[in-house]
């Protein structure tokens, strides 16, 4: 018998096992059901004399009471399958062949809970840092539950949720508690939506839920201004005489990453390997980025040549077998803001102000083509770079200087 639903098919089959008799010599029946191709037996505690079971009609062939008892028994086992199938469908539960075994026995699924999925996922996470994560990336990954553990905790009321609790409503009351409660900006709120989003997917790819409880929530980011140096704020800073020594390391690693556009995570995993000569004797840096993959090619400008050059005989440097001699993101970040201070810069330095100061006013701003900046930023596509393009007052002024010209002739 064939119950379809929607592209699956439910087939229940009572069979005999000839082969292994029970010691009353009699053959025990089972249920054989299969669920789009997986198959699953069920027991049912009956057995028959092989030679009275009638595989055709699936049924006793005799005519007796007994016969007649046990086939009655066979339609309502059959009739129970077909409820259990359709209790599945209504659900919105996964209907497999295992899911109505299960239910058949009276077993209790296990339950599958948000938070129980998302720190399975940050766990597999952390066992990936330095391969296919960043530290950094899975501490925002622990800051993400601890954040959704915090909205079930205070406005669901519970310490976890079902994932058949998790709904459409529940999502927007979350994007509105982070803006709301923790004060968060629509583009800070977006990040949590996005994993919460990645682990609502897990749950779909393995049929833990049907339906997707994103569906029809739009995770659209708002432009925001990009930061970054002017060319005399950098002027400034590359002349500024530190008598500190941390200062004056984690300045230059700024400006190393001025002239080269490369991320935090870049300079410090950078080293000698990823130096290359080409024909012509220049310098490049070939590294595939750590956030992206994409390969970033970029020409060492003598500035950047310079820094490295300085420390090549840098303690850190040979111990570790790096470039530069580059502490954590943190202190690097801290120490940077006291620079600012020392330099009258007002602007809030950090690790990333430095790659939006090459693609800007090292690159972008000194006629460096589009395409060539996001080879050497390591974007998949100029669209990404054309972003950076946007906020320089040089570029538009460059462009608008073709129109005065075009029209000042015919005034």
């Amino acid at each position: 018998m064939n119950t379809e639903k929607s592209r699956s098919t439910l087939n229940v089959l009572f069979c005999i096992k000839k082969h292994k008799l029970l010691k009353s010599g009699e053959a025990p029946i089972f249920v054989r059901i299969t669920i789009d191709g997986r198959r699953q037996e069920i027991m049912i505690k009956r057995s028959i004399p092989a030679e009275q079971w009638n595989q055709a009609k699936e049924c006793s062939k005799g005519k007796d009471r007994t016969a007649k008892e046990l086939n009655h028994y066979l339609d309502t086992v059959r009739a129970k399958i077909l409820q259990i199938h359709s209790d599945l469908i209504k659900e919105g539960s996964p209907v497999t062949s295992e899911a109505v075994r299960d239910r058949f026995y009276g077993r209790n699924p296990e339950k599958h809970t948000l938070l129980g999925i998302y720190a399975e996922h940050n766990r597999k996470c952390r066992e990936l840092i330095g391969r296919e994560y960043t530290e950094s990336t899975v501490e925002k990954f622990d800051t993400g539950i601890n954040r959704l553990k915090e909205f079930i905790t205070t406005c669901c009321g519970k310490d976890n949720l079902t994932l058949d609790e998790v709904s459409g409503q529940f999502i927007r009351d979350f994007d509105f508690w982070l803006k709301t409660e923790k004060k968060m900006q629509h583009n800070s709120a977006l990040k949590h939506l996005k994993i919460l989003k990645k682990i609502v997917r897990i749950a779909l790819a393995n049929g833990w839920i049907k339906k997707d409880p994103f569906f029809g929530i739009h995770l659209k980011r708002y432009e925001v201004n990009i930061e970054f140096l002017s060319r005399e704020e950098l002027e400034v800073l590359i002349n500024k005489t530190f008598f500190i020594q941390r200062l004056e390391q984690v300045r230059d690693i700024f400006v190393f990453c001025c002239f080269t556009g490369l991320a935090f995570i870049d300079v410090l995993q950078l080293t000698k390997e990823h130096l290359i000569k080409n024909n012509n004797g220049a310098l490049w840096i070939r590294k595939a980025r750590q956030k992206t993959h994409q390969m970033s090619n970029i020409p060492v400008l003598t500035p950047a040549r310079k820094i490295i050059e300085k420390y090549a005989g840098h303690p850190d440097c040979v111990d570790k077998g790096v470039l530069l001699p580059v502490i954590s993101n943190q202190k690097m970040n801290a120490y940077l803001k006291e620079i600012a201070d020392l330099c009258g810069i007002k602007k809030r330095l950090t690790t990333h102000i430095a790659r939006h100061t090459a693609a800007t006013v090292v690159f972008l701003a000194n006629e460096v083509s589009m395409e060539n900046v996001a080879k050497i930023l390591g974007h998949a596509n100029i669209k990404m770079t054309q972003h950076y393009a946007k906020v320089l007052d040089s570029s538009i002024m460059r462009d608008m200087q073709k129109v005065e010209m075009n029209f000042s002739k015919a005034l």
